[in-house]
């Protein structure tokens, strides 16, 4: 996914080798995993813990397992269980548009063997990203709440401008950009 390319990228750029297993490549997952430090499960949340279950056999035990969800505590404990490794779960706090990755935030839920995650912790610092430690528990709480304080502005916003028979049209064309949903 896009995210995942955009990290492909950073970690290229800083002289990992990155490699790629998408869907259609499981047929050599064993030559994709062999050897490798990281494996990140970037993909749709409705799949993440299929993948990993999948994923982990293929992984060495000294391989860290990590995971780009907005949730946290499921796709943790499938990796948890999944793989006798280390673990983290990640939350990047940003889209795949960013134009680099400092300043963005990434929260990281510590799993197994936290001290194995220092060094990708580290890089993320290098690159300029504030790392946010959470326990995936207090993650997944402030993120509901979060997301759905979002949502009801959303919603609030849609059922004002019905009531005052605005259109989105009118909204975009009349206000400044600060004012304009997005």
């Amino acid at each position: 996914g896009q995210l995942g390319r955009c990290y492909g990228r950073a970690f290229a750029a800083s002289g990992h080798e990155v490699r790629v297993l998408d869907a259609n490549d499981w047929d050599r997952v064993d030559d994709l995993c062999a050897g490798v430090d990281l494996a990140v499960v970037t993909v749709p949340i409705r799949v993440t813990e299929e993948v990993i279950a999948r994923l982990a056999p293929h992984l060495a035990p000294t391989t860290l397992l990590a995971d780009f969800t907005s949730h946290k505590e499921a796709p943790l404990a499938a990796m948890l269980a999944a793989h006798p490794g280390p673990v983290v779960g990640l939350h990047p706090m940003h889209g795949p548009d960013v134009g680099n990755l400092s300043k963005q935030l990434v929260i990281a839920c510590p799993g197994r063997a936290p001290d194995a995650a220092a060094w990708l912790l580290d890089q993320f610092r290098l690159w300029g990203l504030r790392v946010r430690e959470l326990a995936p528990e207090k993650h997944d709480r402030v993120m509901h709440q979060v997301q759905g304080l979002r949502h009801f502005v959303a919603l609030l916003h849609g059922s004002f401008m019905r009531a005052s028979e605005l259109s989105p049209a009118d909204v975009l064309e009349l206000s400044s950009p600060i004012y304009r949903p997005n």
